[in-house]
């Protein structure tokens, strides 16, 4: 039942970013951004809940965590970029939230060079020499 909560913060937030909009655009703005990371934290616990139990399931397969945390490096990366785009896109900065999703996507491309080369690697052991 949280997305209840979470829905109905958005709607507050809503309504009162569209009286606010008209006067104090600014203030607006602020709420936008607010709520957004309110809405972040309300959903840290589900994110470490699930990062836990996949740290669990890569132990017990025997799979080497630095692997792991790379994921998830890539995965933070990807939401942190996307919030931070939508946040500066509801300010009307488009060009600026493009370059943020830009740098986002060079960094993950940084992050997973090392993992596609396991995966190379892997697959040039499977072929027939």
């Amino acid at each position: 039942m949280e997305i209840i909560q979470i829905v109905g913060i958005g709607l507050m937030s809503t309504v009162l970013i569209l009286v606010l909009k008209e006067q104090k655009p600014i203030f607006a703005f602020l709420l936008a951004a607010a709520t957004g990371i309110l809405i972040f934290l309300f959903l840290i616990g589900k994110i470490g809940g699930v990062i836990s139990t996949l740290q669990r399931l890569a132990e017990s397969s025997g799979m080497e965590t630095v692997y792991l945390k790379t994921v998830f490096k890539i995965i933070g990366i990807a939401y942190i970029a996307e919030f931070g785009a939508q946040i500066v896109r509801d300010a009307g900065q488009e060009s600026i939230a493009s370059k943020i999703e830009l740098a986002g996507k060079v960094l993950i491309m940084t992050l997973a060079v090392p993992i596609i080369g396991i995966i190379i690697e892997t697959v040039m052991k499977l072929l027939p020499a």
